[in-house]
Formats: structure tokens, sequence, C-alpha cells
């Protein structure tokens, strides 16, 4: 399928204004980098404690940050995210609970600092938020108080813990699911299916709906962030190399120059986007930054390989008049292509939530940057190389 017919665009003659564009994007990303102190890595890269809360109202951040101690938990840095609407707020410490153990001390010694600030009124009642007790606890709690009497109506064990079991379920699946891991008050939990007017009175004695919950902790040792960053790096240069040689044998070696140039390109806008936004550097990112980086090269290939069909079929014509016309010719697969591509990542990045942002961002941006690349930086390096050669090859004879 052909949208775009006999488009006649002198690419070549507007190389200047994308040089000074991209210079324009890269030089911003290099401010970005050095006034905001460098890449937002992720906690896979720099080691430490990620904790994700959710509170019943917007939550003060300063309050937050002067009851997480540095004495107690370490230097935090607490930031919101996701939607506004829904009162969630990361906090990154670098502290870092190593073993399992360590994990389930450290969130209990984090949700008691909270506790203290936000629910002053229940502090000296640990492990009796309702919003962070799990399946066990609940079914204990039934079993022991038996709300429903259903051992007055003699009742077998079997029918009993069954009944109770399916009470625990229905209760966390509103807490988790309906309600996104956080109620309001107690009475809400009459409105989980299955779940009788006497189980919720019998929590009142018992527990109480905190301000907020804890939805997450993630946890990685300073050496492991190390060693990742490493692994990342040369993951991203081997690929590199890679496209290098692979591009430099199918073709000339001067087409993987220009096509390795124009990677480094991309990579330097993306990477200096992150910086201006102080989007996070994760994993994922650095799976997308890959995926984007051989996105391009295969854009790259294709005006590469129509440009060496025409090789033999215009003999005659110039090597800038048969880049024109090779980018020309593949413009609406381009554009058939990056722009189907670009409709299901831009989907992702608005849709697909907080932890895909960063992953989506970079894929979003580096379909954009690859598509251009090829167009205004390998090409016309490639244009310039030959000139280059013709006019050093006039000077010998003289």
């Amino acid at each position: 399928m052909e949208i775009l017919r006999d488009v006649k665009v002198d690419w070549l003659g507007k190389k200047w204004h994308f040089l000074a564009a991209s210079w324009v994007i890269i030089a911003a990303g290099i401010v970005g980098y050095v006034t905001r102190g460098g890449l937002a890595y992720g906690i896979d890269f720099t080691g430490g404690t990620i904790i994700r809360l959710k509170f019943n109202k917007p939550p003060d951040q300063d309050m937050i940050r002067r009851s997480l101690k540095p004495e107690a938990v370490g230097t935090t840095l607490v930031q919101r995210y996701d939607d506004p609407s829904k009162n969630t707020v990361q906090v990154r410490m670098q502290t870092v609970f190593g073993s399992g153990q360590d994990v389930d001390a450290g969130h209990k010694a984090v949700q008691a600092l909270l506790t203290q600030a936000f629910d002053p009124q229940n502090a000296s009642r640990p492990g009796k938020d309702f919003q962070s007790i799990g399946f066990d606890t609940l079914l204990k709690h039934l079993l022991d108080t038996d709300p429903d009497n259903l051992r007055s109506q003699s009742k077998t064990s079997q029918e009993t813990q069954t009944h109770y079991r399916n009470v625990s379920r229905s209760l966390l699946d509103y807490r988790d699911k309906t309600r996104e891991g956080l109620i309001g008050s107690l009475d809400e939990l009459g409105n989980a299916p299955g779940v009788s007017r006497a189980v919720v009175e019998g929590f009142k004695s018992n527990y109480y709906a905190g301000s907020f919950a804890v939805k997450g902790v993630e946890s990685v040792g300073a050496i492991v962030g190390s060693d990742l960053r490493r692994r990342a790096a040369l993951a991203v240069g081997l690929s590199f190399l890679g496209m290098l040689v692979y591009i430099g044998f199918r073709f000339k070696p001067i087409y993987g120059v220009a096509a390795v140039v124009g990677l480094f390109h991309d990579l330097a806008v993306t990477l200096g986007l992150f910086a201006l936004t102080q989007k996070e550097v994760s994993l994922t990112v650095i799976a997308a930054l890959l995926t984007l980086l051989g996105y391009s090269m295969n854009d790259t290939i294709v005006v590469f390989d129509r440009v060496r069909e025409n090789l033999r079929l215009m003999r005659k014509e110039s090597l800038s008049t048969i880049l024109n016309l090779s980018i020309n010719q593949t413009l609406s697969r381009t554009i058939m292509t990056s722009g189907t591509t670009f409709v299901s990542v831009l989907a992702l990045l608005v849709f697909g939530g907080e932890v895909l942002n960063g992953f989506a961002f970079a894929l979003t941006v580096g379909i954009i940057i690859g598509t251009y690349s090829s167009i205004a930086i390998s090409s016309p390096i490639v244009d310039w190389w030959y000139r280059y050669a013709q006019q050093r090859a006039r000077r010998k004879p003289a």
C-alpha cells in the first residue's frame, strides 16, 4: 500500500536545518543533565528501597519527610506519582533492606513512623490497621471471634472454615481491587459481597482503618545496582558494535559508521529528554532503549538498501540525487510502519500507568527520533563522505 506518490522532497538540501535542530535538542539535554544532577536512575541501578504509599486525602509531603527521620531510615526522596486524584506517593530511601526479614522489619519501621505522624491516636496499636493485614491474620480473627455465630448453628468445623475463608477473600478483594488498597472506614466493608454487618462490627472492636496504606516495597543492594548499571552499558555498547559490523559487511564501512552515528544521536536525544523530564531510568527503560536502537537501525537499513538498488540502476546520477530519491521512495513504508507502531506505544504511554511510563516514553520518543535520524543524520553523513572522497581524489593529481 502506497499512501504517498511521486514525492520529491530535497531532504539533503535541508541537512543544515536538521543538524541545527539536533544540536539544539542535544544541548538542551546536556543542560538538563548538568542542572538537574544527571539522570534519575531507578532503584535497579542505585540500590536502596522504594515504598509506595496511598493516602485517603492529598498527602502532606513535608510531613512525610519529617516523619521518616534520616537516622531511622536514611536519606529519603518523596515524590507524587500516578494520577494526583489517587493520592499516591513514592518514597525512595538510601537504606537497603536486604533479606526477606530485613524487608519486613523495614516495612514495619516505616509504617510505624508514618502512623505516628498521620494516625497518632492509633500509634499504640501496632498491627491493628486493617489497611495492612493479610489473609491469614484476617481468617484467624474471624475463626476466633465467629461473628456470624456459625458454631451455635451446629455448623461443622469445615463449613465454618470455608465460610470465613470466602468472607476473608471478599474483604481483601474489596480493599485491594475495588478500593485500590485503601478503604475510607471500616463501615465500607459492608459493601463487600457476602460480608454481614456482624463481621463489620466485630472488626470495629479490634481494628481501625488507617489514613494510608503501603502498596509496595522494593529493595535492591548497592552492589547489585552497580553491577546492573555496568551490564546495561555493556549491552548497549555491544549492540552498537554488532550493528556497525553488520552494516559495514552488508553495504560498505561508511554506511555502518553513518548508521552508528545515527544511533548515538538517537541515544543522546532520548537520554537528554530523560534528564530534562527526570523520568526514572530503570531496567525496563534500558530494554526500551535497545528496542528503539534496533528499530532505528532497521529503518536506516531500508533506506540504504534502496540506495544500493538505485546505484545499480542510475549510474550517471549523483549520490545526493540517489539518496533523496531513495528516502522519498521508502517514505510511504516509513510512515506506515512508524505510524502504526507510534500509535501503539502512545496508547501505552497514556494508559499504561506509572510502572510502564518510562518504558513507553522511551519508545515513543525513540520511534520519532529513530525515523528522523535515518533521514536527517545517517544519509547526510554518507553523502558528505563521498563528496569528501571525490574532492580528495581530485587533489591527488594536482
